[in-house]
């Protein structure tokens, strides 16, 4: 397949989600993004037609392990291999969902939040761009990545997700972003006790840590977390007033 079409069918995929619905997810966007490839294979218009109809059956994996998937299926859709194609997709979305999503939404998203928050208590302007410069470029690593060996190797292509071993990577990632949380926890102290010498007969810096274990003990009993930003940014206006 030609290198202007593969990229067709990758910059495809990077839309996976916007025909998102609840009916059958993501399956407008995957054969979107397999369109370039039934067509490029040519052959009976209503062979090609079936072939497409097989991409419309329901699929729903994380965005970012899409292209990896859609890479693998375009090697299979050229070679002629519609049936396989569809079975390798819906074996792979699940474990591929289960994968990404607590990599991307539950670590890597979070650790990129801590180091912009840190960035910003420093007083940088530039800590939304830290976000995305920490966030942005993995993600699109292994989508082209992803896409490439997908192609080249068909069904195994699955090796290159499983040589990046995400799970582990999980467990260091929410390691580390806790180790940025606390570092935080122990500036937000610092500051906090700057501005509260003022209070008499309270020691500022104890102060500040029942306050912390009081948040602790609010999230333990189920109050939410954004309940509680929200209930002490009321508090400090309420204060400062």
């Amino acid at each position: 397949m030609k290198r202007s079409t593969l990229l067709g069918i990758f910059l495809r995929s990077l839309t996976i989600q916007a025909s998102f619905n609840f009916w059958r997810m993501q399956h407008l966007g995957f054969a979107f993004a397999m369109l370039p490839a039934i067509r490029k294979r040519g052959g009976d218009p209503i062979r090609m037609a079936d072939s497409l109809a097989l991409h419309l059956q329901m699929f729903n994996t994380h965005p970012y392990m899409a292209a990896p998937v859609i890479g693998a299926v375009a090697r299979l859709e050229e070679e002629g291999r519609s049936p396989e194609a569809a079975d390798l997709k819906k074996a792979l979305m699940g474990p591929y969902a289960a994968i990404g999503d607590p990599f991307f939404w539950g670590a890597l998203r979070f650790f990129a939040a801590a180091g912009a928050v840190i960035a910003a208590w420093m007083g940088s302007p530039a800590a939304p761009l830290a976000f995305l410069a920490i966030y942005s470029p993995f993600h699109f690593w292994i989508r082209g990545k992803g896409f490439v060996e997908g192609y080249h190797r068909g069904k195994g292509g699955i090796g290159f997700i499983r040589g990046l071993d995400l799970p582990a990577a999980t467990v260091r990632l929410r390691f580390l972003s806790l180790i940025l949380i606390g570092l935080l926890a122990a500036a937000a102290v610092q500051m906090a006790s700057g501005h509260m010498n003022g209070l008499t007969g309270i020691p500022a810096r104890a102060l500040a840590l029942v306050l912390l274990v009081l948040y602790a003990l609010g999230i333990h009993k189920g109050i939410s977390p954004l309940g509680l930003l929200y209930g002490t940014t009321l508090l400090c206006m309420v204060i400062s007033f």
